[in-house]
């Protein structure tokens, strides 16, 4: 076998022409196998089309039949057939007009055993059939002697179209008394088809088309009829009204025909689904000309395109050998380029890697220098807290060791005068007085303490007696009243025990400031949990803050004080963030009130 190259012409023609006889084989195959498919697809998704259109139209008739077979046996029908009455005929005409309305027919009637409608359920209307005479209907004549009839025709008032289904009614002893009547009009079902854009009409057994989504082709017959068959369905179907003709196309249960009068012209895939029962036939003409068109102009595109590719993928193929060495080259060429990008990005990113590590190291300086800069401030509003409330604190202690050496000075003059129990109760005193300066002491040595903001489980209680033992002594020498409301024993929340003491002491020590000239100062202490938060208020019947610092209030060396310097909410509503909480003002009709709010430790 000779080998091709791009030099041999010859052969390339020879290998082109080939190829083209291919894709000219491959185009007609693949074009007639999509229209088998296509052709056999259209026919079976018109089968399935009209089996739905045949079961609505089922439903339908179903739905009306029991209509006649109902009213039979209705006793006010019995009895006026029996005995008209104008009363009775006046009640029935307003019963049909119910049932008429209620159930869609397009009308109910009553006909005597001659054949005059006594009631009907378009009495109101100009067209009422009241007084008509239909002797020379075949749904009553059929209905007189067969029992039951079901007939469709053209209204002879109405002029239009529709099913007449019948019953013949019975007295007691079986003698006919007369016909009810029901009609069936199928405009709305007619409308519900066109929507589908499927062609759809229905045939009884002679052939003639009764229900039909192209009104032209009512009354046509789809088989060819005798001229005394269609004089006589043209008498039955329409009294003289039309003449029947044929069908505008060749009529097939199924398969495809070419339809072109009175819908678009092309080619339609044809089904029929019989309804036995009632002898008629539903037709439908799906549109199947452009998806056939078009699934082969597909399938040839597809084939031609197969073709084209196997053809390119062949001529690569061939001429790749050529191309490999060439392709070695340059690929071994980009790859020692790649190499060399590759190193130098290496040396950059190195570079940068570094410069990365230096930043990242002078950020954990300055991180730590900040932090190390909150702690000092932290210890300094502490330590200046404590200065403001000093001299509350010695009074608190003054107190208790004068009490001390009284009650020494007593137990000596009691051990002089050997009175043992005189002198063990002043040494008793002694020890409890004693125990309370160390509480006090032990708290200032506490809170003084340099701490880190750890958190814990902390008790809210135990923080606020903590604040009120350092706070309380200045409070009671203002006057000022502590209302403490009691709240869920045991409460804790995730916090460090001396921050919370030192928030809550500068909280309570700038209500004790604001209420200096306060008549009546109150302080009060609310605490409420609800699921996982837990709020903490702090409350004074001051002047509150005023307007012009409110917005700015957390804002550093933002204050009202006349000595303060705007930094002890700042550092407290930090500590409180640090917490993973919130410390913000609540506005109040009269004072100020401060909202701590934390999570509760679980």
């Amino acid at each position: 076998m000779r080998r091709f190259f791009p030099g041999d012409a010859g052969q390339w023609r020879i290998f082109a022409a080939v190829w083209l006889a291919l894709a000219v084989l491959a185009v007609l195959i693949a074009g007639e196998a999509a229209r088998r498919d296509a052709e056999t697809s259209a026919l079976r998704q018109a089968s399935t089309a009209g089996a739905l259109h045949a079961a609505v139209l089922r439903s339908e008739l179903e739905r009306h039949r029991s209509l006649p077979l109902v009213l039979a046996q209705d006793p006010d029908l019995l009895a006026l057939l029996e005995s008209p009455d104008p009363k009775d005929i006046d009640r029935l005409n307003r019963k049909f007009e119910r049932l008429a309305r209620e159930s869609r027919a397009a009308a109910i009637y009553a006909l005597d055993a001659n054949g005059v409608a006594l009631a009907a359920s378009n009495w109101r209307e100009p067209t009422s059939f009241v007084g008509s005479d239909y002797r020379f209907r075949p749904y009553h004549f059929e209905a007189m002697r067969e029992g039951q009839a079901a007939f469709f025709a053209l209204g002879t008032v109405s002029g239009r179209p529709g099913l007449y289904l019948s019953r013949r009614v019975d007295d007691a002893t079986g003698r006919p008394l007369g016909v009810i009547v029901a009609k069936v009009e199928f405009d709305a079902l007619e409308a519900e088809w066109r929507k589908s854009g499927e062609p759809t009409y229905v045939a009884d057994a002679n052939g003639v088309v009764l229900i039909t989504t192209v009104p032209e082709w009512r009354f046509h017959t789809t088989r060819p009829l005798s001229p005394a068959e269609r004089r006589r369905l043209a008498a039955e179907q329409t009294a003289g009204a039309a003449v029947l003709t044929d069908m505008p196309f060749p009529v097939r249960p199924s398969g495809l025909v070419r339809v072109g009068e009175n819908i678009p012209s092309g080619l339609y895939a044809s089904a029929a689904d019989a309804l036995p029962d009632i002898g008629w036939t539903v037709h439908l003409l799906a549109p199947a000309g452009e998806a056939i068109a078009r699934a082969v102009a597909v399938a040839r595109m597809l084939a031609l395109l197969s073709v084209a590719l196997l053809a390119g993928v062949t001529g690569i193929l061939l001429r790749r050998r050529q191309r490999a060495a060439i392709r070695a080259v340059e690929a071994e060429a980009a790859r020692v380029d790649l190499e060399q990008r590759i190193d130098a990005r290496t040396a950059e990113l190195r570079a940068a890697n570094t410069r990365l590590n230096h930043e990242i190291e002078e950020r954990r300086r300055a991180e730590k220098s900040r932090q190390n800069l909150q702690d000092e401030l932290i210890q300094a509003n502490k330590l200046a807290t404590l200065g403001q409330i000093a001299a509350g604190v010695a009074h608190e202690i003054n107190q208790p060791i004068a009490a001390i050496r009284t009650h020494a000075d007593t137990a000596g003059l009691y051990l002089e005068a050997q009175d043992g129990p005189a002198a063990r109760r002043s040494l008793d005193s002694i020890a409890g007085l004693t125990e309370r300066v160390g509480a006090i002491t032990d708290e200032l040595r506490a809170f003084s303490r340099k701490t880190r903001s750890e958190t814990v489980a902390v008790g809210v209680e135990a923080a606020i007696d903590g604040a009120l033992l350092l706070v309380g002594a200045r409070m009671r020498e203002r006057g000022v009243a502590l209302i403490r409301k009691p709240g869920t024993p045991g409460l804790a929340v995730m916090a460090e025990r001396n921050r919370l003491e030192q928030v809550l002491l500068n909280l309570l020590q700038n209500a004790t400031e604001a209420l200096r000239d306060t008549a009546d100062p109150t302080i009060t202490l609310d605490i409420q949990s609800k699921g996982r938060r837990v709020t903490i208020r702090i409350s004074d019947n001051g002047p509150g803050v005023a307007p012009e610092v409110r917005d700015r209030l957390f804002t550093p060396f933002t204050t009202d004080k006349r000595d303060g310097v705007g930094l002890g909410l700042v550092i407290s509503r930090d500590i409180v963030a640090g917490f993973g909480g919130e410390l913000s003002l609540e506005p109040t009709p009269r004072g100020a009130t401060f909202v701590i709010r934390l999570t509760r430790a679980s």
